[in-house]
């Protein structure tokens, strides 16, 4: 019996389903709760504690994951479905992981703003006229970024919890429009760092 049949023969676990459903929608609120309140709560550290090294370790996670979730597709056209499981976790991991590093240091850190070369954390007209165009650029990128993340988040996680209970062909129709969009979002954020990187 090849992998994907093995897969498919699978009896859906539906009371599974009931519970994992209701646990995405209690994590989707308190994340995108969480991340509401890290633009305008801030959480004082030590001055010994340096953050700075942080953005450049999001944009590494984000790099994994969008390699990982490339490699998961590449293994489910092939038909390796325990290899695609298990890309999809590792690519799972690491978007947590991100997840988690980021509204830390986003409830303890300032945002960096694009074009502020002074670091004051105004931008000012002189500094606005300097960047032109770019600034469009880099806020088309940061904007659909951060809509598709925490349009997608939910269901990437209601994706994976047709996957667990075995729920193929939902699975299948919800990741059609899904993985694309978890994939742009993992690219993105890379791209995000490198167009600020000059400005942290």
């Amino acid at each position: 019996m090849s992998e994907i049949r093995e897969f498919r023969s699978k009896v859906p676990n539906l009371p599974l389903a009931r519970k994992l459903t209701l646990l995405v929608w209690i994590l989707t609120i308190a994340v995108l709760g969480l991340v509401g309140m890290m633009r305008s709560v801030k959480i004082p550290i030590p001055e010994s504690i340096d953050l700075s090294a942080l953005p450049a370790f999001h944009a590494f996670l984000n790099t994994l994951a969008a390699f990982f979730l490339f490699s998961a597709l590449v293994a489910i056209r092939k038909r390796k479905a325990n290899l695609h499981q298990r890309l999809i976790y590792i690519a799972m991991i690491c978007s947590l992981i991100f997840l988690l590093s980021y509204v830390c240091y986003h409830f303890t850190t300032s945002a960096t703003i694009y074009g502020d070369q002074n670091g004051d954390g105004i931008l000012s007209e002189m500094e606005k006229e300097e960047v032109g165009s770019s600034r469009i650029f880099y806020l088309i990128i940061l904007l659909t970024h951060i809509a598709l993340a925490a349009l997608s988040f939910p269901f990437i996680l209601m994706s994976l919890t047709y996957a667990l209970t075995h729920q193929f062909d939902k699975h299948k129709r919800m990741t059609r429009w899904v993985f694309p969009v978890w994939l742009y979002v993992a690219i993105t954020g890379p791209l995000v760092y490198w167009l600020l990187r000059s400005y942290y």
